[in-house]
């Protein structure tokens, strides 16, 4: 993928083996249209087979991650027929999934507040790292509507228990609270967001690519398997590594001390 790609809604940088994609409608606080959604598929898509990117960056122009559903889009919803909903949803929820699924590590950088699918659009990232000053709120259920197709990411990150309390009554919660109950990594000053963000890529940069990528395919498949195919799995994982060009250049790198030819002076 290129970065000279133009898009309409988002804007995707590409620098050092980092793709940074911004939702860019800042004058509607970066809300969730059609548009956006197809647009946000397409880069993600492009992003799975370049093999120059090793992390994703997520993250939103203006003073806000994501306002959910825009205004706009909204009101033609209120007009669609069951199937041209179900059809707009579809498209939303494999959105979610390509993220929550994608070979590259993704970091939402949160750089302000987030409401209904905005919350989702963090929640499919690995790492998320939030301003301080940020506030979410699962806001569906003010509109009589529910958090349908991000459920089973959030509930992926917090549990039931939390995901009851916040669907049902649709109230903000502050970055420190998502912090404290799991739904977000790590909670900063506005003025260390970036270097937050950094330090975390560059930790990522350190490590094997393809053993990051495995690993990302390892936490969801466990997650899907019992304890007999399981070890099989595992077993069978680590040996394919330990004899993988890469695998073999990382540990002969740290018997003799120095760095794996993956890491850049």
């Amino acid at each position: 993928m290129r970065n000279n790609q133009v898009y309409e809604t988002i804007i995707v940088d590409i620098e050092n083996h980092v793709a940074r994609v911004s939702l860019n409608r800042p004058e509607v606080h970066n809300a969730i249209n059609d548009t956006l959604i197809n647009e946000l598929y397409d880069a993600f898509e492009k992003l799975k087979s370049d093999n120059n990117i090793r992390v994703i960056i997520l993250t939103g122009n203006g003073n806000t991650f994501c306002a959910g559903g825009d205004v706009k889009w909204l009101k033609s919803v209120v007009n669609y027929t069951f199937r041209q909903n179900y059809e707009e949803s579809l498209k939303l929820a494999k959105l979610m999934y390509l993220i929550f699924t994608h070979p590259k590590p993704v970091i939402a950088r949160i750089n302000g507040s987030a409401l209904g699918g905005g919350v989702g659009l963090m929640s499919v990232c690995d790492i998320l790292i939030a301003d301080e000053n940020a506030t979410l709120t699962f806001s569906e259920v003010r509109l009589g509507l529910v958090p349908a197709v991000i459920s089973p990411f959030i509930m992926c990150r917090i549990g039931q228990s939390y995901v009851r309390e916040l669907f049902i009554t649709g109230e903000k919660i502050s970055a420190h609270r998502g912090f404290e109950i799991g739904l977000i990594n790590q909670v900063v000053p506005h003025a260390q967001l970036d270097k937050a963000v950094e330090e975390k890529v560059n930790s990522i940069l350190n490590n094997g690519p393809t053993a990051v990528t495995t690993v990302k395919d390892l936490i969801f498949n466990v997650s899907q398997m019992r304890f007999p195919e399981v070890q099989e799995y595992t077993a069978e994982l680590i040996s394919n590594l330990r004899s993988s060009e890469e695998g073999q250049e990382g540990m002969n790198a740290f018997l003799e001390k120095r760095k794996p030819t993956w890491v850049e002076e």
